[in-house]
């Protein structure tokens, strides 16, 4: 057991977090082309088995509480399988792996149950929903675009990385029926509907790429957007490769990363804007004309930010949060020696009119609490929580876990309520955490990479409205607005 810190201790709570359900296996049919049928015997997963990790020392602010914890499940249940983004549809949440997807129903959410595990090895499987179509994104080189694919060089022409569509009107069974390739890879998509509602685009993101790779070229500063008619999706195809940054981007610097290429895109389709978290650049955008989105204005921070990783809008569409993911996810930058303003988020009120809008700093926002150096935190993936009349969102911090913060005044942003695990070690850092933390119809849904799905009850005066906002679908980089539900 770990010992607290004093700003822990404060809010100490010991917890054993257990869960039960049956696994219920899902084999996918067969896709058209060169996908093969998903089946457990042969994606088998080239993990190694998962170690004992001790993990269930919480604390927590007495107005969030975790009500279930249901582990990862076989095959799904090693170390390098790791859980990654969430998406969400009626009852039912979506789960990305590295090793595939898992479906969960979360009618009840004291007691989620698995519907079904597609293993699909492609990391890091960055995944959302529309209607009876399910996105996966594959940003590792694979020697096919099969399920059954094995790591292969991105040097070698014939590997393939980019997007696997299935389809889900059978919960229990998916069924893989499209991929599509890009050239770079997909290391994240959002989704975007057509303003026709005939089609729906993803704006594909990926980065860093490398010269040698025969099939990713320069300009990197691009993204790949595919076009999914909604009634033949097996015509998904990339329709547009547009170049956000013709003049290259950020250059970098030491302890800084050169845009080359975007990490991901956050768009707020009802408003035509989108913001996008380039590596050495945060972007604002114009989506009116969805396979052509344009660059109306550019910042950076050059001072604190390493990596522009992710985009919130507040739901008045008048403030962006942007990510910095220093260290990658896998560092120890909640620590004292990195400081409240590195590893943090930003916050930007957008100015002006039309095509003159602009992105204006305002302050930096950091968990308030200090982490061990056996820790990986950062700011990752969050969402807003659906408060009238206030900018309120939920944040994954990994092991730094769960902030609830106001940002109602982008100036002085203050946490409201927060929810942690100790370390999953006290010798050594391992990676794991919470990746993704979202409010979804009056509870917070975590993806913890090692761990599995967590769900809390967030309790608050300041955000009980929240409750009564029902989605019936949600990808957070695809924001609605909540006023109109």
């Amino acid at each position: 057991m770990v010992i607290p810190t004093p700003a822990r201790a404060r809010w100490l709570r010991v917890a054993s977090a257990a869960a039960t359900g049956l696994l219920l296996a899902s084999i996918a049919a067969a896709a058209p082309g060169n996908a093969q049928p998903v089946t457990q015997a042969a994606a088998t997963s080239t993990s190694a088995a998962a170690p004992p990790l001790g993990v269930d020392e919480i604390a927590h602010s007495p107005n969030l509480r975790l009500i279930a914890n249901l582990p990862k499940q076989s095959p799904f249940n090693t170390t390098n399988a790791l859980g990654t983004d969430i998406a969400f549809q009626g009852r039912y949440a979506f789960v990305g792996n590295y090793d595939g997807f898992v479906i969960y129903d979360v009618s009840r959410p004291s007691q989620p149950k698995i519907v079904s595990q597609v293993l699909c090895p492609g990391a890091q499987n960055d995944i959302s929903i529309y209607g009876d179509l399910l996105f996966l994104s594959t940003d590792s080189s694979r020697s096919d675009d099969s399920c059954n694919s094995v790591s292969q060089p991105a040097s070698v022409k014939e590997s393939w990385e980019g997007i696997k569509i299935f389809d889900v009107r059978n919960k229990k069974q998916p069924r893989y029926i499209k991929s599509v390739e890009t050239a770079c890879g997909s290391h994240t998509h959002t989704l975007v509907p057509a303003k026709n509602t005939k089609s729906v685009y993803l704006y594909v993101s990926s980065y860093s790429p490398q010269d040698a790779f025969p099939d990713c070229q320069p300009p990197h500063d691009s993204i790949s957007i595919v076009k999914v008619p909604l009634k033949k999706p097996t015509d998904a195809a990339v329709v547009a490769t547009p170049n956000l940054f013709p003049d290259g981007g950020y250059e970098g610097r030491t302890g800084a990363s050169a845009t080359t290429g975007c990490h991901d895109i956050t768009a707020y389709p009802q408003k035509d804007l989108a913001a996008g978290a380039c590596m050495g650049d945060g972007v604002l955008l114009d989506i009116s004309k969805r396979e052509a989105p344009r660059v109306l204005h550019r910042v950076r921070d050059t001072t604190n930010f390493a990596f522009w990783h992710s985009a919130t809008f507040n739901n008045r569409g008048t403030k962006v949060v942007f990510t910095d993911e220093l260290g990658g996810g896998g560092g120890a930058t909640c620590n004292e020696a990195v400081g409240p303003e590195r590893g943090a988020n930003a916050i930007y009120d957008l100015t002006g009119r039309g095509d003159k809008r602009k992105l204006e700093f305002r302050s930096y926002y950091k968990i308030p609490r200090t982490n061990g150096d056996t820790e990986n935190c950062v700011a990752h993936n969050g969402s807003l929580i659906p408060v009238l009349g206030k900018d309120i969102m939920v944040q994954a911090w990994y092991q730094g876990g769960i902030s609830v913060w106001d940002f109602t005044d982008s100036r002085r942003p203050t946490e409201i309520g927060f929810w942690e695990r100790g370390p999953l070690s006290d010798s050594q850092l391992v990676v794991g955490g919470s990746w993704s933390a979202y409010y979804y119809n009056g509870h917070i849904y975590s993806s913890d990479i090692q761990k599995g799905l967590d769900v809390l009850d967030l309790d608050d005066w300041r955000t009980w409205t929240a409750k009564l906002v029902q989605f019936r679908e949600l990808n957070v980089q695809t924001q609605p607005s909540y006023l109109s539900w």
